[in-house]
């Protein structure tokens, strides 16, 4: 197989959260199938290789670059014109279009299915993000009622809910980095998160949403939005809530009757474990690189579902439904 340079702006300081670690995580799932790295494109950093050093030595035979960067991609795929590329799609909604010659790895369903209406001659992969091994239930005591993380978190979360919740639980309110969240998780009954708001004013999507998944592997029970990529995974009424529930004092009364249960029952996640990832990244990179192999042979390309497109597709619909009515019976 082709190595696989996994393009990121940078690895220290601004650069992290949430997508950096998904990306570093895929990455390091990818070297147990084929050779695999970190590039920086955006900021030198003496433990990665940097991409303009790396462009002059790279050809289509040996190498596969992957985005994932939303905002970068039209600047870093006019870099790379020449070269074999991934699009690893997190978030959705940038506004960008993808070649077909580009093959798209998306982390959720959601994200899937807006690439396939944008981009539907392209091959697009379903490959989710992975839960860490340390994200599980240790059978514990659990001494916090109520958690909540400040980012992404809504107004109705930080003004109503959160200060009803102090007057009558044990509320645990993080507003920085956390070096052991699954530990934190095992101490927690209830943890909330609200992400719509953050998201809707962002203009983009909540691409999958790993921490409400996180503490449903650590036994927390999980009042959530199910916007966007939490739709793949959670199931109001089964293994979640819906926070927001019409009204804070119904909000109250479900998570006063959660807290009157016992924890979560037991679940493995496995689809989001990393065996099983590898697996599915083994076949993904597979197809990957028979698709790079054959491309530069295959002649008869199937026409692009553009804008210009759909707006033909619309004017023949019209003039077919109107000659229909017009034809005599």
């Amino acid at each position: 197989m082709r190595k696989l340079y996994f393009l990121v702006p940078g690895t220290t300081g601004k650069f992290g959260g949430g997508g950096l670690w998904a990306e570093l995580n895929t990455c390091n799932l990818a070297q147990q199938v084929c050779e695999a790295e970190i590039v920086t494109y955006r900021q030198r950093e003496s433990q990665q290789a940097f991409l303009e050093d790396i462009l002059p030595h790279s050809d289509r035979q040996s190498a596969i670059f992957i985005i994932g960067w939303g905002f970068d991609v039209p600047k870093i795929m006019a870099q790379l014109s020449d070269q074999n590329v991934i699009y690893h799609a997190h978030s959705a909604n940038y506004g960008f279009s993808l070649p077909p010659d580009v093959p798209i790895i998306s982390v959720s369903r959601n994200t899937m299915g807006y690439w396939g209406e944008k981009a539907a001659s392209s091959l697009i992969y379903y490959l989710p993000n992975q839960i860490s091994d340390e994200f599980c239930n240790l059978q514990q005591t659990r001494n916090i009622d109520i958690l909540v993380q400040t980012r992404k978190s809504s107004e109705y979360l930080l003004q109503q809910l959160i200060p009803a919740l102090q007057n009558l639980y044990r509320v645990e309110i993080i507003d920085s980095y956390v070096h052991d969240l699954a530990g934190l998780f095992n101490r927690s009954k209830i943890y909330l998160y609200d992400s719509a708001e953050y998201w809707a004013t962002s203009g983009v999507t909540e691409g999958f949403g790993l921490p409400p998944l996180e503490a449903l592997a650590c036994g927390c029970q999980v009042f959530s939005s199910v916007n966007h990529g939490l739709a793949d995974y959670l199931d109001p009424g089964f293994n979640c809530h819906k926070i927001a529930g019409y009204a804070l004092e119904y909000d109250l009364k479900r998570i006063k009757q959660v807290l009157q249960l016992s924890n979560s029952e037991p679940d493995s996640w496995g689809e989001y474990r990393s065996d099983r990832l590898i697996a599915k990244l083994q076949v993904i990179l597979t197809e990957i690189n028979q698709f790079f192999d054959e491309q530069p042979h295959l002649k008869t390309k199937i026409e692009n579902l553009n804008s210009r497109r759909i707006q033909k597709l619309k004017i023949q619909q019209f003039w077919g439904k109107l000659q229909r009515k017009l034809s005599p019976k």
